[in-house]
């Protein structure tokens, strides 16, 4: 899947080649095993680029694909969803491309700025997912949680994420109630006394699941 979730008719933006004049700035290094991270400003546009090509060999010609390419179809799936990156390509075997999200992780801002209006809109953006059959499994944290310019939620790094639609309901429903439980955090933490008690309630039965879940500690089920 060379093109990403760019309209099959739709020509890449850019090639490897391009990188080269284009504007880079390092977002993250990454341990072995992951992408370089930068952001490549090139035609008057913001990538996201991830990028395997300085890896060991037996990164770039085995993990590499299978990394980039399910990354790629998660977001083939949540294509049109307001709030996840509209454009992503495959810049070559080693390397992906996503539209950069302007904007600050929620963890960057002052915490007045995230009201329950932005929660609930957050909550219904986890929902959007589900119902394309997604899963994130890394927003417990902030780091991937987006305060846009306009003050709407987004979300970015879909390297965990998961497609759930060949999965038993049970198990589905599980790893959509941990996407859940990051946003119930965030309410307990910066609008707790908007939260309400379905929500708190909610959020201890999770937590009480997630001490038998068998996949903690794998696809970005991380101890947050």
């Amino acid at each position: 899947m060379l093109r990403g979730h760019l309209p099959m008719n739709q020509s890449k933006p850019f090639e490897r080649v391009d990188l080269a004049r284009a504007k880079m700035t390092l977002l993250r290094n990454g341990r072995i095993a992951n992408a370089v991270v930068s952001r490549a400003d090139i035609d008057g546009r913001s990538w996201t680029v991830k990028d395997f090509s300085g890896r060991p060999w037996y990164i770039r010609w085995f993990i590499a694909p299978f990394l980039l390419g399910r990354e790629l179809s998660i977001l083939s799936r949540l294509r049109n969803v307001d709030g996840i990156a509209p454009d992503s390509f495959r810049i070559d075997r080693f390397a992906m491309a996503v539209e950069y999200m302007e904007g600050s992780s929620i963890g960057h801002v002052d915490p007045s700025q995230i009201t329950p209006a932005f929660l609930e809109a957050f909550e219904k953006l986890l929902a959007e997912m589900h119902a394309r059959g997604v899963v994130h499994l890394d927003v417990r944290g902030s780091g991937n949680v987006m305060i846009r310019p306009d003050g709407s939620p987004g979300l970015i790094d879909f390297q965990a994420s998961l497609y759930t639609g060949h999965m038993p309901a049970f198990l589905r429903r599980l790893l959509e109630d941990f996407d859940r439980s990051g946003a119930l955090k965030k309410w307990l933490k910066y609008c707790p006394e908007a939260m309400g008690e379905d929500r708190r309630r909610d959020l201890e039965r999770i937590n009480r699941l997630r001490r038998f879940w068998i996949f903690r500690g794998y696809f970005g089920l991380k101890k947050h």
